[in-house]
């Protein structure tokens, strides 16, 4: 995920620009508050959610730019006034593109990224590549981990590589809330990584690429070295959907990332109902 540098890039290129940001919202919204598109004369970087709404921000923009208005926020109701049924309404603040706004918005955007959710992929094969390719654009961090310095070549923009002799060792290294997917091309290696991932019970998701049969082949070698039934629960595998019968790895990697966004996601929600929790018996 490097879309700070993008956006860093695209400003270069057109210091004369307006952004639009989603300051607060009310019900169903296309985007969430904070979301935001900049404008210039003729191209755009973000969006808003695209649609009426976002045809909207950007003709405001364009407005605002050419000195046809000087009126700096809209409050849009998300209605069939403007061809949209969500329902919610929007609030857009504009701003023009100074050094003060892009700079605050890089540094939003860097904090972002920064905490965004660790993603540990084990393994540069077919399916490795192919799950890197999937996720690069999403709001991620991460890693690309292998044994093989071969295996490490075409890989995206923004992934982060690491070539060691001893990948499960790397489990200790990731950050809680982190997220593992198991690709290697050594099933002994698979079981090793599994192993160490199972023993944290701060990581939000463990997946493993294999059949059934290799699950059960496995199961019977973890509870022999230790591992519970219970932690053998969040063991996802096979990885993506069972039901899928087409196994090339493209679409593995799209039912994977999906399954990723989704245990992220959840997560996520947990961790703020027990925030949520907490407050309200303090």
């Amino acid at each position: 995920m490097n879309e700070a540098n993008a956006f860093k890039r695209w400003m270069d290129d057109h210091r004369h620009a307006v952004i639009a940001t989603i300051s607060s919202v009310k019900g169903s919204t296309p985007r969430e508050a904070g979301a935001f598109i900049a404008v210039a004369e003729k191209t755009t970087f973000g969006t808003i959610g695209g649609g009426q709404l976002e045809y909207l921000a950007i003709d405001h923009a364009r407005q605002l730019l050419a000195g046809k208005t000087g009126q700096t926020r809209l409050d849009i109701p998300l209605g069939p006034d403007i061809g949209q049924c969500c329902g919610g309404r929007t609030v857009i603040d504009f701003a023009y593109a100074d050094d003060m706004a892009v700079n605050a918005r890089l540094k939003m955007m860097q904090r972002q990224a920064a905490a965004a959710p660790t993603v540990a992929v084990f393994g540069g094969g077919h399916v490795g590549k192919a799950l890197c390719q999937a996720l690069a654009p999403l709001p991620f961090n991460v890693r690309l981990i292998e044994t093989r310095n071969e295996a490490l070549t075409g890989i995206p923009a923004g992934i982060t590589t690491k070539l060691t002799p001893m990948p499960e060792a790397e489990i200790t290294n990731l950050p809680a809330g982190s997220a593992v997917v198991i690709l290697t091309h050594d099933h002994a290696l698979d079981f090793l990584i599994a192993m160490e991932s199972l023993k944290r019970d701060a990581l939000c998701y463990c997946g493993m690429i294999g059949s059934r049969t290799k699950r059960a082949t496995f199961h019977r070698y973890a509870k022999e070295n230790g591992i519970s039934e219970e932690q053998l629960t969040r063991l996802t595998m096979p990885i993506g959907s069972s039901d899928a019968r087409d196994k090339r790895p493209p679409v593995i990697a799209a039912l994977v990332a999906a399954e990723l966004l989704h245990a992220i996601h959840a997560a996520n929600a947990a961790k703020t109902g027990s925030l949520h929790e907490h407050k309200a018996n303090h």
